[in-house]
């Protein structure tokens, strides 16, 4: 798994557990819906960590505690 792929599986779970919609998470994390819509089909695959801080504002959890789950264990190689 890609970062990018771990990032959008992350956003996707925490969003299902708090039974939030792609489209209100934007509204509660003021980032916009066509950035979020590019993470989660994968035509973004480097968000930004500034991006990942508000997503993660929005859904009231710390940075930390998003990339804590197992997705981020064992990660491609980025560098070819």
């Amino acid at each position: 798994m890609t970062v990018g792929e771990a990032v959008r599986e992350r956003i996707l779970e925490l969003c299902k557990e708090r039974n939030l919609s792609i489209n209100k998470l934007c509204s509660i994390s003021g980032v916009t819906q066509s950035t979020v819509n590019n993470i989660i089909s994968g035509r973004n695959n480097s968000a930004t960590v500034a991006t990942v801080k508000k997503l993660c504002d929005g859904l009231d959890i710390t940075i930390e505690a998003f990339f804590s789950s197992p997705l981020f264990r064992d990660l491609e190689q980025e560098i070819k």
